[in-house]
């Protein structure tokens, strides 16, 4: 997904200039619940631009509407899907979705409703729930605002951080929601999530979405100005990590220090992991690091990325003790558009140039390479299933991969997007089976308000 932040009415312009517009709308989230539009109660700002009256409707004297929606259409076009070894090397499909919502206001009261509308074609051999589980409900739920303290229960998608380890699967067709009770926490300029809650698993049909009956999550999440400090617990009734499987338990631990200072930004996030999978203990961690630096004065506004990730495996395999990291419920497309592995038993070094081409076209250069942590363990996709096993391979290196990405902001709702990557395989892929470079285009145009 490409999205650039866009605030409704006012055309994007670079990261270092400041907007002039009389009315700055807020920046559209995509969790959307997090926007808030009270600002328009003034009549005079809703008139600024024709979105102000689907997003202030007023009912009474503290009751009032806000609406809205997103309406995506994105082909994936790949060749030598998995190098070679997917049931279908060569797919090309479009999906479709449409995500309106409604959030009701009264008072210290809230009511957030967002259906989705999903499907897909020539999705090859056969569609999975994830590329379309027509009519559904994404988001439900009901809010009350008790002060320093926000209690929210029902259905919701989340976003932790920079969802290394909770995300809202957006990259996908059908993002990913919670069923459970969540609670936002005041304390000074720290904001404390509190969480209980279990994933929903997506089915084909309408309206059969339902709670996960294995997994769960709970955990507490503080953010602060520059440093979020989180523990997370996770629980996997029906869990699989090699040949074994069992009851998984996860203790995650994490500390994020992020922010900027001049044109310098960087994010630099660490996790260590306890607990217990089958019997046996668990002990696995991941540390990324990135580093950037923008050059807003130069032409083109160039912004020059670096990032290490370095994600544990499994050191033994015949023994009871599992290494390799859970990434729990990671962003869709976790190192870029084309993903094939996923942040298991990985060590990944990324660099990164993006332009700024005009003031409603950017661009961006990356190029990554990808190791094994552990020679005793293989790789994994994004949700966690094995793709490769180490059979007897002992290289490290799985490959390397280009990719560039376009973007235009036509409008301040309509945004079109490209991505072209090629990801060529290393020895450990070439050792263990089919060993083809993967081509992935990627054309996008999403519409939201």
């Amino acid at each position: 997904m490409l999205a650039a932040t866009v605030l409704p009415g006012i055309v994007p312009t670079p990261a270092h200039a400041e907007p002039t517009e009389a009315w700055q709308a807020p920046t559209l989230s995509i969790t959307r619940y997090d926007e808030d539009w009270s600002d328009l109660a003034d009549t005079e700002k809703r008139a600024h631009h024709w979105t102000g009256q689907f997003k202030y409707i007023p009912i009474s004297d503290d009751v009032w509407l806000s609406t809205g929606i997103e309406l995506r259409v994105r082909s994936e076009n790949l060749e030598n899907n998995l190098w070679g070894s997917a049931q279908a090397l060569n797919d090309s499909y479009v999906w479709f979705r449409a995500l309106p919502y409604a959030d009701l206001h009264a008072g210290k009261l809230r009511a957030f409703v967002q259906p989705i509308a999903s499907t897909s074609a020539s999705v090859a051999p056969a569609p999975g729930a994830v590329d379309g589980t027509g009519a559904d409900l994404l988001q439900g739920f009901v809010e009350a605002d008790l002060g320093p303290v926000t209690l929210r229960g029902g259905r919701q998608m989340l976003s932790l951080g920079t969802e290394r380890l909770i995300g809202t699967r957006y990259g996908p067709n059908v993002p990913l929601a919670f069923d459970g009770l969540r609670a936002n926490v005041k304390l000074g300029a720290a904001t404390v999530s509190l969480l209980a809650v279990k994933p929903v698993q997506a089915r084909k049909g309408d309206f059969n979405d339902r709670t996960s009956p294995d997994k769960s999550l709970w955990g507490a999440y503080a953010a602060l100005p520059t440093l979020d400090l989180y523990y997370l617990g996770y629980r996997n009734d029906a869990a699989h990590w090699g040949t074994r499987s069992g009851t998984e338990t996860r203790h995650s631990l994490g500390a994020r220090w992020h922010g900027k200072q001049d044109d310098w930004h960087w994010n630099v996030e660490g996790v260590y992991q306890s607990g217990r999978f089958a019997g046996g203990p668990i002990s696995a961690w991941t540390l990324g690091t990135e580093l950037g630096h923008a050059f807003p004065d130069a032409p083109l506004a160039p912004d020059l990325t670096v990032r290490v990730n370095v994600v544990s495996g499994d050191a033994k395999r015949n023994d009871n003790r599992l290494g390799t990291f859970n990434a729990l419920f990671p962003k869709g497309k976790y190192f870029g558009e084309l993903s094939p592995v996923g942040p298991y038993n990985i060590v990944n070094a990324y660099s990164s140039l993006g332009l700024q081409l005009a003031p409603d076209v950017s661009a961006s250069l990356a190029a990554m390479a990808y190791w094994r942590y552990s020679r005793a363990d293989g790789i994994y996709d994004i949700p966690g299933n094995l793709i490769r096993d180490a059979g007897d391979s002992r290289a490290r290196f799985v490959g390397k991969e280009v990719e560039a990405t376009l973007a235009w902001q036509a409008s301040a709702e309509l945004e079109l997007s490209a991505s072209l990557s090629a990801f060529a395989p290393g020895a450990f892929i070439r050792e263990t089976g089919s060993a083809k470079t993967i081509h992935m285009l990627g054309l996008e145009s999403n519409f939201r308000f």
